[in-house]
């Protein structure tokens, strides 16, 4: 939040104007979350970096890394990105086929950010996971980034109203008293906040690096984590910047089934 608050409050200056900044999330979205047996096995995702309940898109540059993970597998999907726009910006997709049962943990390690307002890059290392066939073996396993959100709650299956846990590590240790900054993907914009402080939801970890959060509405979730690395990437000038890593979980919700 430390960015967000720095970044409205040169805008406040320059423009005079008062009001609370939402967060801007790395995504990726697959067209569902959970493959049955019969269903379709072909899997479209799509990856974009924007602010998810506002429905304002940024430009993602081509990711330095994108691939999946399942079992003991990781495989690199970076050649099979194409180019695309979400929300009128540069954005990514990709089909992918799953061919057995598994937990699929898609994850994307995104070119580096330059904020020049914050002097700074914003790096956000963005996961989710899909369930295949009826496995579900696995979906607590780390992916291996520099920093990501472990999930507690299966992150799958999930219905509105249920409690999301999950544990924040940043370079491979749990992170204390962190910020977890938590927004609905609002598709069309259908969802009005009452005000700008109900855009994104905030909670923080405990001692041992643990976020709660209960999730009101059906749909996708996402859960970006802030930690700050000094000095962590090389500017075009030649000199070092700090960057701001942002740890990305999405999971999708949805709402308890209508009584026969």
């Amino acid at each position: 939040m430390k960015r967000c608050f720095a970044l409205c409050l040169c805008l406040m200056l320059v423009l005079g104007l008062a009001g609370v900044c939402q967060a801007h999330f790395g995504v990726i979205l697959p067209d569902k979350s959970m493959v049955m047996q019969g269903d379709d096995a072909n899997l479209g995702l799509t990856l974009a970096f924007c602010h998810p309940f506002e429905q304002k898109g940024m430009d993602m540059a081509k990711p330095k890394k994108f691939g999946v993970v399942s079992g003991k597998e990781k495989t690199d999907l970076l050649g099979t990105l194409q180019e695309t726009k979400v929300l009128d910006k540069q954005a990514w997709k990709t089909t992918y086929t799953l061919k057995k049962p598994g937990i699929y943990a898609f994850y994307l390690d995104p070119a580096p950010y330059w904020e020049p307002a914050e002097n700074k890059y914003i790096i956000h290392q963005t996961k989710t996971y899909v369930a295949a066939f009826g496995a579900e073996e696995g979906w607590d396993k780390e992916v291996g980034l520099k920093t990501e959100i472990v999930p507690l709650t299966r992150p799958f299956g999930l219905y509105a109203g249920n409690v999301f846990q999950g544990v924040v590590k940043f370079k491979g240790k749990p992170v204390a008293n962190a910020d977890v900054e938590v927004e609905y993907w609002n598709a069309d914009k259908k969802v009005t906040a009452p005000n700008d402080y109900f855009v994104t939801q905030v909670v923080k970890t405990d001692k041992n690096g643990v976020f709660t959060f209960a999730v009101p509405q059906a749909g996708w979730w996402g859960f970006s984590a802030i930690n700050d690395d000094k000095q962590a990437v090389k500017h075009t000038d030649g000199t070092k910047k700090d960057a701001e890593y942002g740890a990305v979980l999405w999971a999708q919700f949805t709402d308890w089934p209508a009584a026969k």
